[in-house]
């Protein structure tokens, strides 16, 4: 049985920024086969999914895709949550620990967030 999401979240009440594109789910989510360490090399984040509800202090981390070359992949982080005053901050601490370089990867620009 087939089942579409309906992902119209203003009759919902929700704000939603940077909405995925059509067929995205298709062309990149649906090829995902593994999933790497934010550390991996040669990793680019495109998509880092944060939720909450209005008035809640923290982000929950929904997922995060990107892609190693031009294969799509999951991508595990070192958190699961983060303040929603900070965020960026709390990600760039995570990755300094790590050795990671948050901007490099591209997880500061390719957030989405649904509140």
């Amino acid at each position: 049985m087939n089942q579409t999401l309906n992902t119209d979240y203003q009759n919902y009440g929700v704000q939603e920024t940077n909405p995925l594109p059509k067929g995205y789910h298709e062309a990149v989510t649906d090829k995902i086969k593994r999933t790497v360490y934010w550390k991996t090399p040669g990793l680019r984040i495109t998509r880092l999914r944060l939720l909450s509800d209005p008035g809640f202090p923290i982000w929950d981390v929904s997922y995060c895709t990107g892609f190693i070359g031009d294969e799509p992949v999951g991508v595990s982080l070192p958190f699961c949550q983060l303040s929603k005053r900070g965020w960026k901050k709390d990600i760039v601490n995570y990755a300094k620990k790590d050795g990671v370089f948050a901007k490099g990867i591209g997880i500061l620009t390719n957030v989405s967030t649904l509140c």
